[in-house]
């Protein structure tokens, strides 16, 4: 019990620090959104009048104290540009954030479970070297090289998907799932390749085990060995790591749908950035990094669970 307070301290420090760095970023950022709402023909008086609406004319901690006082009690605040609740904006763009990061979610586990297994029970042959090959090429790349490499290869030349993920006018992300492949497979490539290795590590030294060998001596099928012995002990110790790739892709999909302009949280940032639209910019990072927080700290109480040192230790 000690322990998961501790880190539900920790995590509620992370976020603490989080806005508080976000809030003077933006702060120190040139412009502010009375000059970027009105734009250059704008004279002095009219931009010095919609600061004060808008209280930007107020001490940087007076603003910032206002904007955590609301946003503890659930008010994310109204945004500078449009003037609508920033929660309402959020709600708009989270549900798409949330289906990327649910679909690449889903497919992720079975992917890396099955690859991994395949490759490590294959060690040393031909598939495994194949699978080894690709999953340390995939590490080494980062997330927006190949987003643009898929786009080359599945978009540009052959045609065989939109090398954008914007919706057509008046219908939705569900009703034109084609848009979804490929930041998809952009956020896949990222988190699989690191878990298929691991997965793949982790069967090769249970096959090798003393249990494993014990129950082949028995006559135990190999199957059986298989899914009695050799897959429990190498996912067991994956699963940590499966858990905060999972957080990543529940909170983090902010590179993949900047690359392919896909209508989530990260072209809601991208605009209020641009707009100096604190608030905006404040929600969604809060937003963000507590869905991290959260899945993270899901994991750390994960590991613990499932490693009986570290659960002494705590």
């Amino acid at each position: 019990m000690t322990a998961v307070l501790r880190r539900l301290a920790m995590a509620a420090g992370t976020l603490l620090a989080a806005s508080v760095l976000v809030f003077a970023a933006t702060a120190l950022a040139p412009g502010d959104a009375a000059a970027a709402r009105l734009g250059g023909k704008a004279g002095p008086e009219q931009i010095a009048a919609l600061r004060h609406s808008l209280g930007l004319d107020r001490p940087l901690w007076s603003r910032y104290a206002h904007w955590l006082w609301h946003a503890l009690q659930g008010d994310l605040g109204t945004s500078y540009a449009s003037g609508r609740p920033v929660s309402e904006l959020i709600a708009e763009r989270a549900g798409n954030s949330l289906l990327l990061g649910a679909v690449a979610a889903v497919l992720l586990v079975p992917l890396a479970v099955g690859l991994g297994l395949w490759a490590g029970m294959r060690a040393g042959r031909a598939a495994d070297r194949v699978v080894s090959t690709a999953t340390l090429a995939l590490v080494s790349l980062p997330e927006f090289v190949i987003g643009t490499l898929l786009v080359l290869l599945l978009a540009v030349g052959p045609g065989w998907l939109p090398a954008v993920s914007v919706p057509s006018a008046g219908r939705g992300v569900l009703g034109e799932p084609r848009i979804l492949v490929l930041p998809v497979l952009t956020l896949l490539s990222v988190c699989l390749a690191q878990n298929v290795r691991l997965v793949r590590a982790g069967v090769i030294a249970a096959t090798d085990s003393d249990a494993a060998r014990t129950a082949r001596l028995g006559g135990v099928p190999e199957h059986r060995v298989v899914l009695r012995w050799v897959l429990p002990a190498a996912v067991v110790p994956v699963v940590p790591v499966l858990a905060r790739y999972l957080a990543y892709l529940l909170g983090g999909t902010l590179v993949a749908e900047t690359l392919f302009g896909y209508p989530g949280l990260a072209a809601a940032l991208v605009n209020a950035t641009a707009a100096r639209d604190v608030p905006v910019v404040q929600g969604v990072t809060l937003i963000v990094a507590a869905v991290t927080v959260a899945l993270n700290l899901f994991a750390d109480l994960l590991a613990t669970a499932l490693n009986p040192a570290a659960r002494r230790m705590s």
